[in-house]
């Protein structure tokens, strides 16, 4: 197990993450999602609550480009499920699930970004509360080493989670040029007890310059309740 803090101090651009997890006191599903940005397109953006979910919208109208691979639902619910992904397969593993696909099936459609020669993963995250109990998945669909003619698929599935453990995937091992794609199983991480802790702590050690938003939710598992906290750099 890993201190995230360390984690993304170390990293200054591993570029989004998805962390899913359960609190150390066992009442609590956690789930995060952050962004981050080196050009001002990918900077020029904030979270902001949409129903259930959020979405991502520009802070500054006038300076979007190109809003194809920046312009997202990242969190949405469908029933007692919540998914987090780091682009518009939010929508299609939302409506793969309401055909009663599973979260693997509805992927199978989607392969990595567009996006040359970095070919963004696309990483995606399920929560699924069972009664007062549940289960997670993270999922990374990449290229082969850069190659855009292969596509890897791997789905991570943890069932019954240990309290005060979490898994970490994030799209970019480190800042080189091009990107190199996130490698091996998510990373264990410690969870906390209070949001407003883990918070602080996911948005106050990703770098300084390169950080736009943060996501983070507890959702209580007995009653399904949640907490949400919103962090944005622009203001």
């Amino acid at each position: 197990m890993i201190a995230i803090e360390n984690e993304l101090k170390n990293n200054v651009y591993p570029g989004r993450g998805i962390i899913l997890g359960k609190t150390p006191d066992g009442k609590k599903a956690v789930a995060a999602y952050f962004i981050m940005g080196r050009s001002e397109n990918s900077r020029n953006r904030i979270f902001v609550e949409d129903g259930e979910g959020i979405r991502t919208q520009a802070f500054d109208e006038a300076k979007l480009v190109d809003p194809s691979l920046i312009i997202y639902a990242p969190v949405r619910v469908i029933g007692s499920k919540t998914i987090v992904t780091n682009g518009d397969q939010t929508d299609t593993i939302y409506e793969g699930m309401d055909k009663q696909l599973t979260f693997e099936q509805a992927l199978r459609s989607r392969e990595f970004e567009p996006d040359g020669p970095n070919y963004t993963p696309r990483i995606s995250g399920i929560i699924h509360r069972l009664g007062a109990g549940f289960n997670y998945a993270l999922s990374i669909l990449k290229s082969n080493e850069g190659d855009p003619d292969s596509c890897q698929r791997f789905t991570f599935a943890y069932e019954n989670p240990k309290a005060g453990e979490g898994h970490f995937i994030h799209t970019y091992a480190e800042n080189l040029d091009p990107l190199p794609s996130f490698v091996g199983e998510p990373k264990k991480i410690a969870t906390h007890n209070d949001i407003e802790e883990f918070t602080t702590l996911l948005w106050e050690n990703l770098n300084e310059e390169n950080k736009v938003s943060l996501f983070v939710r507890y959702q209580d598992l007995a009653s399904g309740e949640y907490e949400t906290k919103i962090v944005n750099k622009n203001k």
